[in-house]
């Protein structure tokens, strides 16, 4: 089903007018009603007026999350604050959250988009759609909650947390769309198994997973244990939360609210625009945000774009799933290695479970890896050759896949830590070994 066909369909030559309108608007009111921006552009003697096409967006310095950090909280708002009817933030690793303000019209954009993707992914007003994202400051219960209820399903807050309880909710009230992180839904598969249900007990069919990465091999032990059509969303609070893109029934791409934000992919080093369909940084620009829009915002997520309709009759640009983000990277022994492509090599071994953790340190003179994965059988553990095999053949396919020789650690089931929110995968001990 298109929720919106007017929108979702036009043609190429249509959408990019609408942008070019849009972007024209969006430049001259962040000059005037933003300082950052104001300053900024009169710094280099750029005219907002002088924005006359699609391409000049080049010539706007880019938007860091830093910028967001150094105007906290509302430095950033282009309206005063009794037009803003609803703050969200992110959680800061400096202390600082990110901060976010929407109007009005800033809410009733969002529930539109977020209708847009989850039509596409198939759910209706016949869904029960239950929610195990955390409400409060995240952007994610929420932005998919009016979502839902635009569409008509019928949505049930459950939040994140108390896990067995979100399984008997889901058999009691015939959920049939779960909204969850990846790594949660996977752990309410592994835990409703503990359990003693079946999937036949449950009546899922549709799962609108985001907030965090999820590679096709993640996605399809999602699809064995509770058995439903996974998709992926994208977004980031900065930009609106849930539902700058996603993924449509043929799952050939996340598809971009192209009315809403343009989107570019530049070098990430260079910041020179990248030819259509080759991977790069993902830059957008909040094209009818009023509260707080941005210019250029460097997302740090790598990806490409694909501007191809679609067999689904969408007409609107299409992004890879994030294939890492640019800050996320890991440089081991001269490779960059991205946390996902480590997570795509271990998914298909049937002898391990989808929990890991890879640990990064300096050792001598260069940076190593270890990889610590989960068996799914303990019995394994009191075989030292079938154990050492098993760990050679690991060591193997990321040496082969990723060209970089990591250390692999097997380790009983349930030692691994499960998240109910973003899976924290990373932890990286080079800063404490030096201090």
């Amino acid at each position: 089903m298109i929720f919106n066909r007017e929108a979702e369909t036009m043609s190429r030559k249509e959408i990019e007018a609408v942008q070019l309108e849009r972007l024209k608007r969006i430049v001259r009111y962040c000059y005037d009603n933003v300082k950052l921006y104001h300053d900024r552009f009169d710094s280099i003697g750029l005219d907002p007026d002088k924005i006359k096409t699609l391409s000049d967006i080049q010539y706007i310095p880019p938007t860091t999350k830093d910028d967001l950090r150094d105007n906290y909280p509302f430095g950033l708002f282009a309206v005063p604050r009794s037009k803003v009817v609803r703050i969200h933030a992110s959680s800061g690793t400096t202390g600082k959250p990110t901060v976010v303000g929407y109007t009005r019209n800033d809410l009733n954009m969002w529930s539109e988009i977020m209708a847009r993707i989850i039509s596409a992914a198939g759910v209706t007003e016949e869904d029960m759609a239950q929610i195990c994202f955390g409400y409060g400051l995240f952007t994610g219960a929420l932005g998919l909650h009016y979502g839902l209820e635009r569409v008509g399903a019928a949505v049930v807050p459950s939040s994140s947390g108390n896990s067995e309880k979100q399984i008997m909710l889901m058999k009691d009230f015939g959920t049939t769309t779960l909204i969850a992180t990846p790594t949660y839904a996977l752990y309410l598969g592994e835990l409703a198994h503990e359990l003693g249900y079946r999937r036949e007990d449950l009546k899922l069919r549709i799962g609108l997973f985001g907030s965090e990465g999820c590679t096709t091999e993640m996605s399809a032990k999602i699809e064995d244990r509770l058995g439903l059509f996974a998709t992926d969303n994208y977004g980031m609070s900065e930009l609106i939360g849930p539902g700058v893109s996603g993924e449509c029934e043929l799952r050939c791409g996340l598809h971009i609210a192209e009315d809403h934000f343009l989107a570019e992919i530049v070098d990430p080093d260079t910041l020179e625009a990248k030819a259509e369909g080759e991977s790069g940084e993902l830059i957008v620009t909040t094209l009818t945000k009023e509260a707080m829009p941005l210019l250029r915002y460097r997302t740090r997520d790598l990806t490409r774009m694909n501007k191809e309709p679609c067999a689904c009759g969408r007409t609107m640009a299409r992004m890879d799933k994030v294939m890492g983000r640019s800050d996320d990277m890991l440089k081991i022994k001269g490779v960059n290695v991205f946390p996902s492509q480590i997570e795509s090599v271990l998914m298909p071994v049937e002898q391990i479970s989808p929990h890991y953790m890879l640990y990064v340190r300096h050792e001598g003179y260069t940076d190593t890896l270890e990889v610590k994965v989960e068996l799914v059988d303990a019995s394994l553990l009191a075989s030292y050759r079938d154990l050492e095999n098993l760990t050679a053949a690991i060591r193997h396919r990321l040496r082969t896949v990723l060209g970089i020789d990591a250390k692999v650690s097997l380790v009983e089931p349930k030692s691994i830590e499960r998240f109910a929110g973003k899976a924290k995968r990373v932890v990286d001990l080079r800063h404490s070994q030096n201090a």
